[in-house]
C-alpha cells in the first residue's frame, strides 16, 4: 500500500493525495504534524532514495526543504547530523513523501516516477 507523510495544508501533498485518488490507487495518508514518522519508516525512506542518489549523504539532502523558514538550522549541520535533524523535526522535510512499501519512495511530487508504481 502507498503512504504519503504530510500536512493537511501542504499544496503538494494534497496533489499527492489527488493524483492518486483519481487513479484509484489506494493509500494512507499520515499527517505529520498529528503522528511522527517512526524510526524504521524514516530509516527505510533514506534507504530507498540511497539506491537512487547513490549515497545517504544525498538522500538526506534531498528529502530537506530548502524552502523551510527552518532550513538555516539545518544547512550548516555536519552530515551525520543532518538525518538526525530531520527525524526529529519532520517539518523539515519535503513534502510529500511517498512511499510504495519498503523498498521504493520519493519526496516532493514524483509524478513519473508513481506511474510506475501502478
Amino acid at each position: 500500500m502507498i503512504q504519503i507523510f504530510g500536512t493537511t495544508k501542504n499544496f503538494d501533498t494534497k496533489k499527492a493525495q489527488m493524483w492518486f485518488k483519481e487513479r484509484r490507487i489506494p493509500f494512507q495518508f499520515i499527517d505529520l504534524k498529528e503522528k511522527e514518522m517512526s524510526r524504521s519508516e524514516f530509516e527505510s525512506v533514506v534507504d530507498s532514495l540511497s539506491r537512487e542518489t547513490g549515497s545517504r549523504a544525498d538522500a538526506v539532502a534531498l528529502l530537506a526543504d530548502k524552502k523551510s523558514k527552518d532550513y538555516a538550522s539545518f544547512a550548516y549541520l555536519d552530515d551525520a547530523d543532518k538525518e538526525e535533524k530531520l527525524f526529529e523535526n519532520p517539518l523539515l522535510l519535503k513534502l510529500p513523501i511517498c512511499r510504495n512499501g519498503k523498498n521504493a519512495a520519493t519526496c516532493g511530487l514524483e509524478v513519473k516516477i508513481w506511474e510506475g508504481w501502478k
